[in-house]
């Protein structure tokens, strides 16, 4: 592919969004099963549904902007599920293990969100706006997963979250 005009660029990005939202899907289950706080398995469960969703958009974004479906892996996504596994690999169990599920599956999310956000900006000025308002619902929703992630792992207002739990005590 060469990048000749804005559409190939934001072509090549919902292709990539598509390949990282599939290998997402695959990985969900795994780091909800390594999680031992009840309320981190719910919350990459949720994630997981809202993820498929993620990808029937991308697939009717295909469709809508005439998107020639383009064989790639998103190595952006490959790279921090392969870091997301050691995590789930690692022995442990209990508040530390947690954190350290909390933290890759926010680095999952925070990619996600810079990728929705260039691609929603893309769509604004192709003027694709059934695929803008798509990418921006589903920015939303990456935004809310990250929110819910930082509230697990702070305890929201107070500090009784799974970092908290796993710290030494002073």
């Amino acid at each position: 592919m060469a990048f000749a005009t804005l559409n190939d660029v934001f072509a090549d990005q919902i292709t990539d969004l598509y390949s990282a939202e599939t290998q997402l899907i695959a990985a969900l289950p795994r780091m909800a099963a390594a999680a031992d706080d009840a309320r981190l398995q719910e919350a990459l469960r949720d994630h997981l549904e809202q993820t498929r969703n993620h990808v029937e958009r991308l697939r009717h974004i295909v469709t809508d902007c005439g998107i020639a479906k383009l064989a790639r892996e998103c190595e952006g996504m490959a790279g921090l599920l392969v870091e997301g596994e050691e995590v789930v690999r690692v022995p442990g169990a209990g508040p530390a293990k947690d954190a350290a599920i909390i933290a890759a599956a926010q680095r999952v999310e925070h990619y996600e969100i810079a990728a929705y956000g260039s691609a929603r900006t893309m769509a604004q000025e192709l003027g694709f706006s059934d695929a803008r308002d798509l990418l921006d619902e589903t920015l939303t929703e990456e935004s809310h997963a990250d929110t819910v992630l930082t509230k697990l792992a702070t305890g929201g207002l107070f500090r009784s979250g799974v970092n908290a739990a796993a710290a030494p005590a002073r």
